[in-house]
């Protein structure tokens, strides 16, 4: 179990957005538009709301859009990490309701966000209106993928002392050129909060209990036929092969098929052209249609013309 800093936390503050007190913590929020069904970011592992500004500034011309922080992690306070996938869904329905957002929402859940988008569906089948899967994680991950990158294999991936500060210069600029176009006055801080030990922490320490998750969702009801996207990501980068195989994304080609087919009005969208966590910062375009179509979708009535 790790925390981060509640005097690291107390020491930034975000440059747009500000916070609601759910069970005692500052949770950082950030909300833009008007309208509905509104669209809730749910972040990857070690990624941030502010991450996905670019898509959410995009989204909130035609809707609601939110962006924030789990407890434990980026902007928010303080909280043991990892957390149940329930702890982290009640704590994200309580912090829309104290934003006055009414529901059902759509979730954009992005890698682990998958998996706790999941199980906010099934705890709250009612508040969600539709789904937009980010090559998020799933619960059947390791029916799928080789057993190199099964979930219990990533719970270990976190570095030691060493190799912690060998990864700080390499996360630097591989942030520096994604937040490229951000803002000066938001980028600067934000990259500097981004790799701080605190947020490089919190970012493994919520990887520590995929599997287990991953049992709590199996254990948990069926979530509701509402209208899906799954984003699949199977581009390859040159410098790293080793970041994915053909294995990997013929699992992941198959994963998010089955993911898609147990919804009447399902759809998977393959994406060649970026990766796993480049997805929002390359494609934004893909990413903002994806959403439109479900927030589409989800606002009229279903016909079987609908059915893909």
């Amino acid at each position: 179990m790790t925390n981060n800093s509640n005097g690291f936390a107390a020491r930034i503050a975000p440059a747009v957005g500000g916070f609601r007190v759910v069970q005692g913590r500052r949770v950082f929020v950030h909300r833009v538009g008007s309208g509905g069904p509104a669209v809730v970011f749910l972040p990857g592992a070690s990624a941030v709301g502010l991450d996905y500004l670019v898509v959410q500034e995009q989204v909130s011309l035609f809707t609601t859009a939110v962006v924030y922080d789990r407890g434990g992690t980026g902007y928010s306070d303080a909280v043991a990490l990892p957390r149940s996938a329930e702890a982290v869904a009640v704590e994200l329905r309580e912090l829309l309701r104290l934003e006055n957002i009414d529901g059902p929402y759509v979730l954009a859940a992005h890698s682990l966000g998958g998996l706790y988008a999941h199980r906010f569906a099934q705890l709250f089948p009612g508040d969600v209106a539709g789904l937009i899967w980010l090559d998020g994680l799933h619960q059947d991950w390791d029916e799928f993928m080789p057993a190199a990158v099964s979930l219990a294999a990533a719970e270990q991936a976190a570095p030691d002392g060493e190799e912690f500060e060998q990864l700080r210069p390499g996360l630097r600029e591989m942030h520096a050129e994604l937040l490229a176009d951000y803002p000066e006055w938001m980028r600067e801080p934000l990259i500097e909060a981004k790799v701080s030990d605190e947020w490089i922490r919190s970012g493994f320490a919520e990887r520590r209990r995929l599997a287990e998750i991953a049992d709590e969702l199996r254990a948990g009801p069926r979530i509701p036929d509402v209208p899906v996207v799954a984003l699949s990501v199977l581009g390859s980068d040159p410098t790293s092969r080793a970041l994915m195989s053909q294995e990997m994304r013929d699992g992941r080609t198959r994963m998010d098929a089955a993911l898609v087919s147990g919804f009447s009005r399902g759809e998977q969208r393959i994406v060649h052209d970026t990766l796993h966590h480049r997805l929002c910062f390359d494609r934004p375009d893909a990413v903002v249609q994806a959403i439109r179509d479900v927030v589409d979708r989800a606002a009229r009535p279903w016909t079987r013309r609908d059915r893909r």
